[in-house]
């Protein structure tokens, strides 16, 4: 009998790459997207991949998608919490109503999908809850504070539940941290900069002109969706399930003073600065 995994934010990406890569693999998909119809029909010959309308910052989307894998399946074997929403401003530029978007899904429509899928994972009698963090959830980066806050709050809430899901619930908890991906997300991102009035001609231009010409300088070729899905799909065969794992050696470089030698912040917050704004 074949495995099942839940995938939300599955219609671009990391994690349309995961869900035809565990599809591929003999594994059943829920693929969460807005528009399942359209994205079932680009995919309909691919075995396995069932997409589901799943709307993360609606938790009564969340929990019919769960009824139907219940209904289905009985339990749950991987939860991987994918969906994102990122964001470019100021906390001195951004409207309250962006600031609420950002955390509606990135934090909220994290825990709602946990919420919900926890029966099924206990169920399932070695569950895994996957949720895709950042770099951004370890470092804080100029012009992305509103990211980072969401993506640290990620990283609080996936740490905590590590501290028992596992001895309590037989339940592994992990932090997938990629750092910049060659997908529509960051075209997303800058467009809706260009979508929300463009670069502003404010105190802040100096900062964000320095932060985007330093990361399409570092980013000239980054990390494919379908790399980052192999180390999903490693990372789900792993014998021992790290808290955290980094996606790429670029990533794993860029947090490493973070992780492992700078116990105040204050170097990497210096290291960041550097390599980032050149200042």
């Amino acid at each position: 009998m074949s495995k099942i995994i839940c995938i939300t934010g599955a219609s671009s990406g990391i994690g349309l790459a995961s869900a035809l890569k565990f599809a591929r693999e003999g594994w059943t998909v829920y693929a969460g997207t807005r528009n399942p119809a359209r994205d079932q029909e680009l995919y309909r010959e691919t075995g396995n991949l069932h997409f589901v309308h799943l709307e993360v910052t609606d938790p009564d989307s969340i929990q019919l998608v769960v009824d139907e894998i219940s209904r289905k399946h009985g339990s749950l074997d991987v939860l991987f919490c994918n969906a994102g929403f990122g964001y470019l401003r100021a906390l001195g530029q951004a409207p309250v109503e962006d600031i609420h978007r950002v955390f509606d899904t990135n934090v909220y429509g994290v825990m709602h999908t946990i919420r919900a899928a926890l029966p099924l994972l206990r169920k399932s009698g070695n569950g895994h809850i996957v949720a895709t963090s950042s770099v951004g959830g370890l470092v804080g980066q100029p012009m992305n504070e509103i990211y980072c806050a969401s993506k640290f709050a990620v990283e609080g809430l996936l740490e905590s539940l590590a501290t028992y899901y596992k001895p309590q619930f037989n339940i592994d908890v992990t932090l997938l941290e990629p750092g910049a991906i060659a997908t529509e997300f960051n075209k997303t991102v800058l467009g809706h900069v260009s979508d929300t009035g463009g670069i502003l001609e404010d105190e802040y231009k100096p900062v964000i002109d320095a932060y985007t010409a330093t990361f399409l300088q570092r980013n000239v070729e980054p990390q494919t969706a379908e790399s980052v899905a192999d180390v999903m799909w490693e990372l789900v065969h792993m014998e021992t399930k790290p808290v955290r794992i980094r996606t790429s050696e670029r990533a794993e470089a860029f947090v490493s003073r973070k992780v492992s030698t700078d116990p105040t912040g204050l170097e990497g917050v210096l290291s960041t600065r550097k390599i980032q704004l050149n200042m």
